[in-house]
């Protein structure tokens, strides 16, 4: 049985419905600022129109690259699609050194150029003309398809001299610089853009993307008469656009403070980016292991976890030692461990303080730790999903997700799915689909769609 001391530790987790509710309400009222002109300096969730306005419809043809640029490494994709929703993917992953995450951008994206033509000369490409989509997932204020300025660096990247830049711009100089490779960047998207495409090219009704992983952000199709910021020239002929909500910075206005915790406070103070990207702080696999950390210490301060050791004190240190200690994996493999043997759980435990064989009641504390952190983390990624999911003017919504905390939790989804049940308006039909690999086969269609509409 769960100590009530536990429960209590937890309770700042737990949202209530008025809560949830509130966050709700609160959440749609930013989104609104967002998109329009006179509100969106003030705005948090900034819903940036990212230019892109076909769906792809399933019988793009073609060779296209993509590159996916958002996090400690990279990938470069050659996407060959055959119609009929039919695509062959070959990829390669490549990895940015610890001191390029931080150095001259000018030498990341040197890095990266050099890397695409490596990719291409082993695809026997080098003399082909390739149309390029780049997946660059950090806050950008997309001036066209092709061009987007970085707003700023988040994730553990720092590199000077590309904030206010046009990120499209200087990929091109890269490779222009090395004149080894027929390369155009045709497109400019973020990872929720590339999950929503790869969604829709497998299913019509895809209308909002969704990424929980190192970092948490949305998408979704939004009526161009309702998006202020995109140019008029853009209202002409198309009727819709896929706006970037850049919801992790929901938040920054106080609008959460009611439901952030101590610990939370704690995670932003030691943060490389100090009162920013809050809603992402509570819901991203960045922040999601630390948040677990912090509390595991406090449980062990009021000597509710490991009650009958003696070696308590040393586990507090090696908890103290390291904000990344407890990896935001183990969540999803101690949530979807087997009760009574718990034995992912032990192995943890013995991994991170050498304790040989943790007892149940201590198996079943850490578990509904790790579990109220993941359901509140889902819980606030679903009210946002809600209040995409009421904008949008489409009676049949899918929602396309990717990311690792979402593919690899086990209950992500159904705490997800509780929430949604309650939000969305009766008069919708829902459902939430996992994303074939958006940020790579998402980018070449966006590239595809890019060049067939040229």
């Amino acid at each position: 049985m769960l100590d009530a001391e536990v429960r209590e530790l937890m309770q700042p987790f737990v949202l209530s419905d008025y809560q949830v509710q509130e966050v709700y309400s609160r959440f749609c009222l930013e989104v609104a600022r967002g998109l329009k002109r006179s509100t969106h300096p003030q705005a948090n969730v900034k819903c940036f129109p990212t230019y892109v306005q076909d769906l792809p419809t399933g019988d793009e043809m073609g060779k296209f690259l993509a590159l996916d640029l958002g996090g400690t490494n990279f990938r470069v994709l050659l996407v060959s699609l055959k119609g009929h929703h039919d695509a062959t993917v070959s990829s390669q992953i490549y990895a940015v050194p610890k001191d390029l995450m931080v150095g001259p951008g000018v030498e990341l994206f040197d890095h990266i150029a050099g890397c695409l033509a490596k990719f291409v000369e082993k695809h026997d490409m080098k003399t082909a003309y390739l149309p390029l989509g780049f997946t660059f997932s950090f806050p950008c204020v997309q001036l066209g398809l092709k061009e987007g300025l970085l707003v700023r660096w988040t994730k553990g990247f720092d590199c000077p001299g590309v904030e206010g830049e046009d990120v499209g711009r200087m990929l091109h100089e890269a490779i222009q610089r090395r004149g080894d490779a027929d390369i155009a960047v045709v497109a400019i998207l973020n990872d929720t853009t590339g999950t929503l495409m790869s969604c829709a090219h497998r299913n019509a009704d895809c209308r909002v993307g969704v990424i929980v992983g190192t970092g948490c952000n949305a998408c979704y199709v939004e009526d161009v008469e309702n998006v202020d910021l995109l140019h008029a020239d853009f209202k002409k002929t198309k009727r819709q656009v896929i706006v970037n909500a850049e919801w992790g910075a929901f938040g920054e206005g106080g609008q959460l403070e009611f439901v952030r915790t101590e610990y939370d406070r704690e995670v932003d103070e030691k943060s490389i980016n100090r009162s920013e990207q809050l809603f992402e702080k509570m819901t991203a696999g960045m922040y999601l292991g630390n948040l677990v950390r912090l509390v595991l210490l406090r449980a062990l301060e009021r000597k509710l976890i490991f009650k009958q050791s003696s070696r308590r004190p040393e586990f507090a240190s090696v908890l103290q030692k390291n904000q990344e200690v407890f990896e935001t994996r183990y969540i999803s493999e101690i949530e979807d461990d087997s009760f009574p043997e718990f034995a992912s759980t032990r192995k943890i435990v013995k991994q991170l303080f050498g304790l040989e064989k943790a007892s149940v009641e201590d198996c079943q504390t850490l578990r509904y730790i790790c579990e109220c952190v993941a359901k509140r983390a889902a819980t606030l990624v679903a009210i946002g999903v809600s209040g995409l999911v009421n904008r949008t003017s489409n009676r049949r919504v899918i929602v396309g997700m990717d990311g690792s905390v979402y593919r690899y939790h086990p209950k992500f989804d159904s705490y997800m799915r509780q929430i949604l049940q309650k939000l969305v308006k009766a008069d919708k039909e829902w459902d939430i689909m996992l994303s074939e690999d958006g940020s790579g086969r998402g980018a070449a269609l966006v590239a595809a769609v890019a060049s067939k509409s040229k």
